[in-house]
């Protein structure tokens, strides 16, 4: 299941579910290390003797967010027991804290006894084994550690704190958890357990009829007992309530620093616009990595997950976010480039949030042959990202700090990496990390990166880099026109592979072709580039209702449909918006803006009912297919948003 809301500060990230229960649970770095693994912190609720929790099918739920902020607005109503529930989620801007708020409505005509139930299943560091949990008297709350990592329960209904609790074992032998223990409306008072645990605390409120009350619920997470003590009294001393209102001003100012004129794009395009920047803010660590996706759901199809920092999704998002004016958040991005990058200066596969190399399935060696198991448009795209930040926000002695350590070494890297006799990069895996070989998005990529560390040459005076750079990208230039380019089909080819010593085109629709345009190698009006397109958009559309397009013809990656010709493969949002990049580049007149805008307003419309874009979408149903939210999803619907309102300004001048 997708995680319909996401909440964090940049170190410490919570994934929800539909039913406002806690998924995932990521400290001290976004995407590592995950203490809640996709299991369910439940939340239950007994009301004068009958109990029910917020997964049972009675509820009835609408899920949002306060408007421009990261803290959550869900309401949840469950006819039978007479209750309504405002739920409130955040996590502290600063502090590793995260706050819930329960606004709860009693529409029965009597005062209703109300107890609220909240289960604590913790995998700290990722494993069961060696947990404890166990009551703290002297502050009145329950805390999980192992190590040095700790996280301690709390909560209060007015002046009252915790009303009962319970720890115990869970999933072991006959062990269901202390959750099975609250659905009397009682808790047994254990006090310690130790090994696959988990703990419940509940309390309790009196609501008088047709009236509601406000309950609270909060954890710190720190290394020590005595970290998260100094957390707990900081949000007594506090006050929770006024903490998370301070939370949603805090991001609300944060998605609104700019001011804009949106153009003609609707109020509903608009929202998911900032929201899309507060979404990407959640996945990015302070430290630099852009996570891809943090929804630890995807293991049940892959005993692997998307909690990496891929240098190509990063350097688009990096992008993204610059051209929308957050330049501050995404500095460390490429600090943490530079200092990853190989000594023979590319990056690798992906990367872990604490800047260790990932897990790969590219090999060193295929078919007998030794191999470098990278995608080189990776490392080109930091260094066009890098470009296209200074050029924005002009930044020298930033780009100075990273001149020596990233550019040169990225540059001499590309600027060596080449097939000499057809001047294009050497092979490497494609952007979707599936084929090896010569690719038109890489080719395109490394030419927009030579030129970007031609231009920063340049501009520290180094001229004798700026034009051997300059020189190699004008090489991939035409080595792209002259073997990427099929006269017959008059349009731009996936790539080559070598089959029986030869180069062979591969003349699959492919949705990447648009780095062609998007990095500089052609204008987006050349006749070549727009033959191109108008070939994408029309072989690569989804022949259903839901719309959208493909990223290639038959896309395998959970695959819904063996109608090729009517759904050549799910539609993705970012290739979708790949189209309406090239639509608002090219476009002459407002009239030509009609299609793009109708996209954004496509995106809109199959976001989830919280604004959370997926990776795919199921191309019947437009449910979400595959991880939610994707950050390279939001990204390009924010960058999409930015280059419609930049093309918009210089029609109407």
């Amino acid at each position: 299941m997708p995680r319909h809301l996401v909440i964090g500060n940049g170190k410490f990230l919570i994934n929800l579910d539909q039913h406002s229960y806690m998924r995932d649970l990521y400290y001290p770095f976004v995407g590592q290390l995950n203490h809640i693994g996709g299991y369910q912190c439940r939340v239950g609720i007994w009301v004068d003797g009958s109990f029910a929790w917020l997964n049972a099918p009675e509820w009835q739920f609408k899920l949002a967010y306060v408007e421009d902020s990261l803290v959550t607005e869900v309401t949840a109503t469950h006819p039978g027991l007479g209750v309504t529930l405002l739920m409130n989620d955040g996590v502290h801007q600063r502090e590793d804290i995260y706050l819930k708020r329960i606004q709860l409505t009693n529409h029965k005509s009597t005062v209703s006894e109300v107890r609220m139930f909240f289960n604590q299943d913790l995998l700290i560091n990722e494993t069961e084994v060696g947990d404890t949990a166990a009551y703290y008297p002297a502050n009145n709350t329950v805390f999980h550690y192992k190590k040095d990592r700790y996280f301690m329960f709390n909560g209060s209904t007015g002046t009252e704190g915790i009303y009962q609790y319970s720890t115990g074992v869970k999933r072991f032998y006959n062990a269901e958890g202390t959750w099975r223990d609250a659905e009397d409306g009682h808790l047994m008072g254990n006090a310690i357990a130790q090994g696959s645990v988990d703990s419940t605390i509940s309390f309790r409120l009196f609501v008088p009829p047709n009236a509601n009350q406000t309950l609270y619920y909060w954890m710190g997470a720190g290394k020590t007992l005595e970290e998260v003590k100094k957390l707990d009294a900081y949000v007594k001393d506090s006050h929770p309530g006024k903490l998370l209102d301070r939370v949603t001003v805090y991001w609300q100012r944060w998605a609104n620093k700019i001011e804009r004129d949106y153009g003609d794009l609707p109020l509903e395009v608009q929202r998911l616009f900032k929201q899309s920047l507060l979404l990407v803010r959640t996945q990015t660590d302070v430290n630099g990595a852009i996570i891809a996706a943090n929804d630890s759901d995807i293991m049940q199809s892959n005993r692997d997950h998307y909690s990496y920092m891929w240098p190509r999704d990063g350097a688009l998002i990096a992008y993204s976010m610059s051209m929308a004016g957050y330049q501050g958040m995404i500095i460390p991005f490429f600090n943490f480039c530079a200092n990853v990058l190989s000594p023979e200066g590319y990056l690798h596969h992906k990367y872990n949030p604490d800047g260790t190399v990932g897990s790969s399935w590219h090999p060193y060696i295929h078919s007998g042959r030794v191999q470098l198991p990278i995608q080189e448009d990776e490392t080109a795209l930091v260094l066009y990202a890098l470009w296209q930040d200074f050029q924005k926000n002009g930044s020298l002695e930033f780009a100075q700090s990273l001149y020596r350590n990233l550019i040169r070494r990225a540059a001499r890297f590309m600027s060596t990496y080449i097939d000499q006799e057809l001047n294009l990069p050497k092979p490497s895996y494609d952007l979707w990390e599936e084929r090896y070989g010569i690719f038109t998005f890489t080719a395109s990529a490394v030419y927009g990166g030579l030129i970007a560390a031609s231009n920063f040459s340049n501009l520290f005076g180094d001229e004798e880099r700026s034009n051997r750079y300059k020189h190699t990208a004008e090489k991939i230039k035409s080595g792209i026109l002259k073997h990427l380019w099929d006269e017959g089909e008059q349009r731009f080819v996936r790539g080559l592979y070598m089959e029986d010593g030869e180069w062979v085109k591969d003349m699959t629709l492919e949705s990447s072709v648009y780095g062609i345009f998007e990095f500089g190698v052609l204008p987006a009006d050349d006749d070549r580039v727009v033959s191109t397109m108008k070939a994408n958009k029309a072989g690569l559309m989804i022949k259903t209702e839901v719309g959208g397009s493909a990223r290639y013809h038959h896309d395998y990656y959970f695959q819904r449909s063996t109608d090729i010709e009517n759904v050549p493969g799910n539609p993705w949002i970012i290739c979708t918006l790949w189209i309406a990049e090239w639509e608002i580049e090219y476009a002459k007149s407002l009239a030509d803006l009609e299609a793009p805008r109708q996209t954004l307003e496509w995106v809109v419309k199959h976001a989830m009912e919280s604004g959370v874009l997926s990776e795919q979408l199921d191309p019947f149903t437009g449910e979400p297919v595959s991880v939610a939210p994707l950050t390279w999803s939001h990204a390009t619907y924010v960058l999409t948003v930015v280059k419609y309102l930049n093309k918009y300004k210089q029609l109407t001048k």
